[in-house]
């Protein structure tokens, strides 16, 4: 692996931590649910680029299946809190 990829990955992962430390005070802090949702939404997209780079930087394909579940379980539930917040309850 070349040196300046290197230090382009290290430099993502560096950047994607202040990101999702910034979403987590937004999370904490948000003023309404709604907020909080799209924060929460954020923060498992910074954790799916974060896996990605991993997986790029080990060279490994576990990492890519890793970063397919949590693209899969975030979808899902953030339709669940979307529907939970427009009307009350998630099943009806």
């Amino acid at each position: 692996m070349s040196p300046v990829l290197t230090v382009a990955l290290i430099f993502s992962l560096a950047c994607f931590g202040i990101a999702a430390v910034l979403t987590l005070w937004r999370l904490l802090v948000g003023p309404s649910a709604q907020d909080r949702v799209l924060a929460l939404d954020y923060l498992y997209c910074i954790a799916l680029l974060a896996v990605l780079v991993l997986g790029i930087n080990n060279v490994s394909a576990m990492y890519f299946e890793a970063a397919l579940l949590i693209a899969l379980t975030g979808y899902v539930s953030s339709a669940a809190m979307a529907k939970f917040l427009l009307r009350g309850e998630v099943i009806e």
